[in-house]
Parts: structure tokens; C-alpha cells; sequence
């Protein structure tokens, strides 16, 4: 009776470890979103995860969206901390189904991080710029 017990216990984690490695190295999708970190700080009751926000907007005038994102490598995490306010990309995994909020609050795990300049805010200005200077406005 005490050996079935185990036998199941034994089998019951290794199936636990066994989709904790799937969740943990399998990733649903990869991508790059860029805009301004508006918000990060460091959360959690046990396990303590950088967590922020992305404000991205393609154009100027346009309603900034949230991006929420969870990052747990403490040197991109100071190099997003020294990068606050700056346009900059962020590389991301996805990972659905991770067991607990322990590894993030977010879904989103960023591996990666890039500086990017305004160019485009730039280049949309001296256009701006441009016609109205044409337009003998300015």
C-alpha cells in the first residue's frame, strides 16, 4: 500500500517537473515593442520580480497603449531603470501557462533591451517644419 503511494506520489512530480520544464523553455511567441518605460518597480510578497510598463504610440497625437511586461534579470533591469523616459525596444517571450505569479505577474518576459533615438518624432518635426516654412508661417 505505502509503495503504490509513492509510486504515485514519484510519478505525480515528475509530471510537475516535467511541465514546469515545458513552461519554462517552450515559448508561445517572440517579438519587439518600442516606446517609453513609464513605470517599473520591484513586486512581490515572496518573490520579488521587476515589473513595468511600456507606452507605446505610433504617432504623435495618438492615445499612448500599455504594455505590461515582467522582467527578472537584475542587469536589464538596471539598465531599464537608467533608460526611464528614453524611446527605447524591448525584445520579449511569451510564455502562457507559467504555474504561479512567483516568475511575474506578466506573461511577458523581456531578455533584451535596445536604445533607440526619436528619430522618427524628429523627422516627423522638421517635415512639420518644413511646410510651414514653406507656407512663409514660420
Amino acid at each position: 500500500m505505502i509503495k503504490n503511494i509513492a509510486i504515485v506520489m514519484a510519478v505525480l512530480f515528475a509530471l510537475c517537473a516535467a511541465y514546469m520544464w515545458f513552461a519554462f523553455t517552450w515559448s508561445y511567441s517572440t517579438g519587439e515593442r518600442a516606446g517609453y518605460v513609464q513605470k517599473f518597480s520591484k513586486k512581490g510578497w515572496v518573490c520579488k520580480t521587476w515589473e513595468g510598463e511600456l507606452s507605446m504610440m505610433s504617432l504623435p497625437s495618438q492615445v499612448p497603449e500599455k504594455f505590461v511586461f515582467t522582467v527578472r534579470n537584475n542587469t536589464i533591469a538596471e539598465k531599464i531603470n537608467r533608460s526611464l523616459g528614453k524611446k527605447v525596444a524591448l525584445n520579449y517571450d511569451q510564455y502562457k501557462g507559467l504555474p504561479t505569479s512567483c516568475f511575474g505577474d506578466t506573461e511577458f518576459l523581456f531578455p533584451m533591451l535596445k536604445l533607440l533615438n526619436n528619430t522618427f518624432l524628429t523627422l516627423f518635426a522638421k517635415t512639420i517644419r518644413n511646410q510651414l516654412n514653406k507656407q512663409k508661417l514660420i
